[in-house]
């Protein structure tokens, strides 16, 4: 079996279906890429080869321009982890100043979604066939065309294993599932029929660019959406405080129990998506900042930004990530912010619902866990 590792795992996946030659993931990994699986700053699956649709303007009246948003004060805050629990990218800690903006309360949902989708008729990554043009820049010359079902429009989904496995193998918990989409998070025979105020997942980051344009609002930077993040609380872990995670009332949609085959589904939600505002908010009255779904972010990813900032040796005035990208888990892949974590982030294996906590994916991808909300700018 065969992973080519500078590559999409959607495309990894159907190289799954190609080749069955005898060796094994692990076997081909890097001790680098070993220790940046273990510490779960693994590259989430991309999808790429899809040619950005055109977007359409919203025209937003001022009465409900602000509507289901919270105005953000402007400020300056220690951007990063403080403590030894942060990955590499997290570190150095720097000081950053950004301006009052609105955000949303809440991650973007379902019916707002289609709301979106209704009234432009604008078609996600997901439901695009995949480019076979696009597919063979990225694997040996002269690799036979995959037949057209494996070039179907498709997501990747979650599914839980039926035991322990080997936690740097992502595509033991990760599938490629035909049919997966928006409105079919799981597949073609699940839906969201009654899950309007989940909020939307399988989006890209074009799709998430897509909605915020046409809302005549824009995805938050990563600097702002920290910000925002921590309420208002300084230099501590979680959007609540410093409490554990598994300690008291439960703050967010996280997964617990064992990863990846047994949530035990104590908040209520068994490896799946909450309706919003199921979980307190945070000092800034935002709800699911932590947990639920990964969120996109504006800005380009690089693994060393933060070095680069802290170099500079001043305060760093609304930052809106470098300009190009660079992560060394895919070398050839443009990469974008995640950030919040998801319902499948756990303590013994991601603890990504920490405040300073980030991830990346390449910008035409989507997953069953990630979503997106929108910032506003103030005139």
């Amino acid at each position: 079996m065969v992973i080519f590792l500078n590559t999409p795992l959607k495309y990894s996946c159907i190289f799954l279906c190609l080749f069955l030659w005898p060796s094994t993931i692990l076997a081909q990994l890097s001790q680098r890429q070993k220790d940046s699986l273990a510490a779960c700053h693994v590259p989430l699956p991309s999808k790429r080869g899809f040619v950005k649709t055109n977007l359409v303007q919203k025209s937003i009246s001022k009465s409900s321009a602000f509507l289901g948003m919270k105005k953000i004060p402007s400020g300056a805050f220690d951007m990063g982890a403080h403590d030894e629990k942060g990955r590499t990218d997290e570190y150095p800690v720097h000081r950053v100043a950004v301006k009052a903006f609105w955000i949303d309360e809440t991650e973007v949902t379902n019916a707002q979604f289609a709301a979106f989708v209704a009234a432009t008729g604008y078609v996600t990554t997901a439901e695009k066939a995949i480019s076979w043009d696009e597919l063979k820049k990225q694997v040996p010359a002269g690799t036979p065309r995959p037949p057209d079902s494996l070039l179907a429009p498709s997501s990747l989904v979650f599914v839980p294993t039926t035991g322990p496995v080997n936690l740097v193998d992502y595509s033991q918990w990760w599938q490629f599932v035909r049919g997966a989409d928006w409105r079919h998070p799981e597949g073609p025979h699940s839906t969201i029929v009654g899950k309007e105020n989940h909020p939307v997942v399988q989006v890209s980051w074009d799709d998430a660019q897509a909605y915020a344009r046409w809302a005549g609002k824009r995805l938050p930077t990563e600097a702002e959406w920290e910000w925002a993040a921590r309420g208002g609380l300084k230099n501590l872990e979680f959007p609540w405080g410093s409490e554990p995670i598994d300690s008291g009332v439960f703050k967010a949609n996280t997964w617990q129990g064992k990863f990846p085959y047994k949530d035990e589904a104590k908040d209520g939600y068994q490896h799946t998506t909450a309706p919003v505002k199921q979980f307190t908010s945070n000092g800034y009255g935002l709800y699911d900042i932590a947990g639920n779904v990964w969120e996109w972010c504006f800005d380009n990813y690089r693994h060393d930004y933060y070095a680069t900032l802290k170099k500079k040796g001043t305060l760093v005035l609304n930052p809106k990530g470098p300009l190009n990208s660079y992560d060394p888990d895919e070398p050839g892949i443009p990469k974008k912010v995640m950030r919040g974590g998801s319902f499948l982030c756990n303590d013994s294996y991601c603890a990504s619902y920490r405040s300073s906590a980030r991830m990346k994916s390449s910008p035409d991808s989507g997953l069953m866990h990630t979503g997106f909300r929108c910032v506003k700018d103030i005139n």
